[in-house]
């Protein structure tokens, strides 16, 4: 594959990712409103579920996804998943219009199925790149979320009242853009499976890749990161509340934060190739710690928009360094399941924090909050830091992903 084509594919692969992305933030935006719209008073405790359904199936269908496009192909696997974004964009609009909250919810279930699909964008960037490229192809298709920061809220704010029952139109407009994500990835130009990539069982049991130091690292680095970084984003406009902060203060905060999570992926690719994925995986975790020490000291508005960013650009090195390493773990027969595990673990964590978050904060405060996440972000610096003294990494691999 010549360096032209695989920058041609990189980039349809992030816009995809950026589409996806788009779609995921405008439900994120309205999803919690509908939801209370469409209960009644005594019930609006629940108006989260749907948003909460929606990372639940997302983590469901990592393995099975990762195993349809390991025995199918990428190609077919993100088609099937844009169709079901599109049966889940119809029920929305549809739950909507007829003021059911029940299907609103099976609604969520196909959206949050389609995220589980699309969170493979990533890897199929891997797929398609030569091994030096690797990590910067990772890293461009994640940029693309960049984009979606304006686009999804945007498309949340133009289309919520173009129909006669407030919110329908925004989910019509979802199904365009998951169409829009069918067609694009229609041209991309992903290797198909191999005979012994289409066995489900191939290569070394699952038990055996999960023993290999550096998978569990690079799984502890997405999943803590990740985690660390969801949780409290999540409950950052909670805290600013209740500190006397206005919905502006916080929604400048927020937009702040995920500018710090995607904007350094422009660069991240470069990074691990000049200094080593180990390093940028040491760096990240360094800078998720110091947004902590920066909450833990004071609630004044800099502490919070200072230390979300700074967890932004944290979890983006760990995120991005973490998927890298992952790549060194496995042989082509074996990606499909590995890939699988890894993102269960991922998004699975994931809809833990996203369903307590807002009750642990309302239990014990922004501060033992951060003391919480705290060792985590410990956990992931130890390992890191033996793998790279350890012997347990070898120079080349360090400056090559």
């Amino acid at each position: 594959m010549t360096t032209s084509s695989v920058r041609r594919n990189v980039f349809l692969l992030a816009s995809c990712q950026a589409l996806f992305m788009t779609t995921s933030s405008a439900i994120i935006s309205t999803a919690p409103i509908v939801g209370g719209v469409l209960l009644s008073e005594e019930s609006r405790a629940l108006a989260t579920l749907p948003l909460a359904l929606q990372f639940v199936a997302m983590a469901i269908t990592t393995i099975p996804a990762s195993l349809y496009m390991g025995r199918f192909g990428r190609k077919v696997g993100f088609i099937t998943g844009a169709m079901i974004g599109v049966c889940g964009g119809v029920l929305g609009a549809y739950a909507i219009t007829q003021g059911d909250f029940v299907l609103f919810c099976i609604a969520s279930l196909f959206t949050g199925s389609f995220n589980g699909f699309c969170h493979y964008f990533r890897f199929a960037a891997a797929d398609v790149s030569t091994d030096a490229f690797r990590s910067k192809a990772i890293s461009y298709v994640l940029a693309g979320s960049v984009f979606a920061a304006l686009l999804g809220p945007t498309l949340a704010r133009n289309t919520y009242d173009v129909l006669p029952v407030s919110y329908a139109g925004v989910y019509l407009a979802l199904i365009a853009v998951y169409l829009m994500v069918a067609v694009i990835v229609s041209f991309v130009d992903i290797p198909r499976p191999s005979a012994e990539q289409r066995k489900a069982a191939g290569g070394r049991p699952l038990s055996e890749i999960a023993r290999q130091p550096k998978f569990i690292i690079a799984v502890c680095a997405a999943t803590f990161g990740y985690l660390v970084m969801s949780f409290l984003m999540t409950v950052t406009p909670i805290a600013m509340g209740v500190c006397g902060f206005t919905f502006s203060d916080s929604s400048y905060v927020i937009q702040a934060h995920v500018l710090g999570m995607y904007a350094p992926a422009f660069i991240t690719g470069h990074l691990i190739n000049r200094y080593g994925v180990n390093n940028i995986l040491i760096v990240g975790s360094i800078l998720c710690g110091a947004s902590i020490v920066i909450h833990l000291s004071g609630i004044g508005f800099m502490n919070f928009l200072s230390g979300l960013v700074l967890i932004g650009v944290g979890w983006n090195f760990l995120f991005t360094g973490g998927t890298t390493l992952l790549t060194q773990t496995y042989t082509p027969e074996e990606k499909a399941k590995v890939q699988g595990l890894n993102d269960f673990f991922i998004w699975g964590t994931i809809s833990i924090g996203a369903v307590t978050s807002g009750a642990v904060q309302h239990s014990v405060g922004w501060s033992a909050v951060n003391l919480v996440m705290a060792p985590l972000v410990v956990i992931v610096f130890a390992t890191t830091l033996w793998l790279r003294f350890s012997g347990g990494m070898k120079p080349s691999e360090q400056s090559s992903a």
